[in-house]
């Protein structure tokens, strides 16, 4: 299997693993194992030069990751050589978080993301569920209004991050791509299936259970890292599984483990 590889038939062309980017922009209220503080702008340049070293090309941002979209937008070189997906729906206040999935609130989204971006267009934008995944969907202007933007050019692709199986579901009937919680302890198989059943585009998050894989019981770290791809990516329907890391030692290693997945290496 490809380390680059189509992103379902939404036209884009996406790496293995892709960078999340929480942690560029956002430190309180994360469910990480351990407190970090936010990296100073050369690290970030460094991170980022790293990942296309190693042919990463997704960077994964949102509103709701503090000014992880405004320092992606300063700090970003060869905007082209990137897929950058971003998200509507949830804002963080540094306090809390709140949601909104109405027209007006989702096209000022895409402007402001486009603005703190620095770009034209956005690759892939997800919406941000707060959990009521099937209401988002079929009772909001959420999906309309994506549309709407995706027609214009502004969006080349839509999706859902989906916190329920029903979500999940759905949202791969209804859109161009679905992220899922996909790892060790949890596995959202149906919709998977389902999105590749119809040539939908798959992200996983959590893949890694936000650094916590390394806190189960029964094996080195290590081990839990690599069986954790090998779960992910020797799922052929899955298309990017999105990992977020400040150290570039760790994204090495995380895209060697990822190789050695997609090569069928154990």
């Amino acid at each position: 299997m490809s380390f680059i590889r189509p992103l379902g038939n939404t036209g884009l062309q996406v790496s293995a693993l892709g960078l999340g980017t929480v942690k560029l922009g956002r430190n309180s209220g994360v469910k990480y194992p351990s407190a970090f503080d936010l990296p100073d702008d050369n690290t970030i340049r460094n991170l980022l030069a790293v990942a296309r070293e190693l042919q990463i090309n997704v960077l994964d941002t949102a509103p709701a990751y503090g000014s992880s979209e405004e320092r992606i937008g300063q700090l970003l070189t060869s905007r082209h050589d990137w897929s950058l997906i971003t998200k509507v729906g949830e804002d963080f206040d540094g306090t809390c978080s709140t949601f909104d999935f109405s027209a007006g609130h989702v096209r000022s989204s895409i402007e402001r993301s486009l603005k703190r971006l620095r770009t034209d267009f956005l690759d892939l934008v997800l919406i941000h569920s707060n959990g009521d995944d099937e209401a988002i969907l079929r009772a909001s202007d959420c999906v309309p209004t994506l549309r709407e933007l995706q027609k214009l050019g502004l969006i080349r692709a839509i999706g859902m991050s989906v916190k329920t199986d029903a979500g999940g579901e759905l949202a791969a009937e209804l859109l161009d791509a679905v992220m899922v919680t996909y790892n060790l302890q949890q596995q959202d198989v149906v919709a998977v299936a389902k999105a590749h059943s119809l040539g939908k585009g798959v992200l996983v998050k959590k893949g890694l259970m936000s650094g916590h894989v390394q806190a189960v019981a029964g094996s080195p770290p290590q081990d839990l890292v690599r069986d954790s791809m090998n779960a992910v990516l020797g799922n052929c329907a899955i298309h990017s599984m999105i990992v977020g890391t400040l150290d570039t030692t760790h994204l090495r290693r995380n895209v060697e483990l990822a190789l050695a997945a997609l090569s069928g290496q154990r």
